[in-house]
């Protein structure tokens, strides 16, 4: 596939600027870096972007993280490999990232298990670390 133009990121730096700050302020206490990785894996798995699903692994296996867990993203329902936090996150990733899915952008039995394991700074980051995945993806 050929793209069309640049990342608009690259066309417009001040964008690229905002999009850094964004990174930056939506960064928690709350939320562990790998849930990070772990979610920017997901939301590039579902959008196909396979540069963004390559360096996501990659930042995973630099922080520590087993080959299995890695590879097991993308069907993390059906294995034992993830914290019930993680799970919280993947599933609130997944409903964020196919808002046009079904007819209610989140569904309340995934947004209050996703409340039982992070306080509301690291469910504003959470939501912001999927909205800002979302917006590198589907540029590309």
């Amino acid at each position: 596939m050929q793209a069309r133009m640049k990342h608009p990121v690259f066309v417009l730096p001040d964008a690229m600027k905002a999009l850094q700050a964004l990174g930056q302020a939506s960064t928690t206490e709350g939320l562990p870096k790998v849930t990070c990785y772990l979610v920017h894996l997901r939301a590039s798995q579902i959008n196909g972007c396979s540069v963004c699903v390559d360096m996501h692994a990659q930042e995973l296996k630099q922080a520590g993280e087993e080959e299995r867990r890695i590879f097991a993203v993308a069907a993390w329902r059906e294995t034992p490999w993830f914290t019930d936090a993680e799970r919280a996150a993947l599933a609130l990733t997944e409903e964020l990232t196919r808002l046009a899915d079904k007819p209610e952008a989140v569904s309340d039995g995934v947004w209050e298990e996703a409340a039982k394991h992070y306080d509301e700074a690291a469910l504003a980051a959470l939501i912001l670390q999927v909205a800002q995945i979302n917006v590198w993806n589907r540029l590309n």
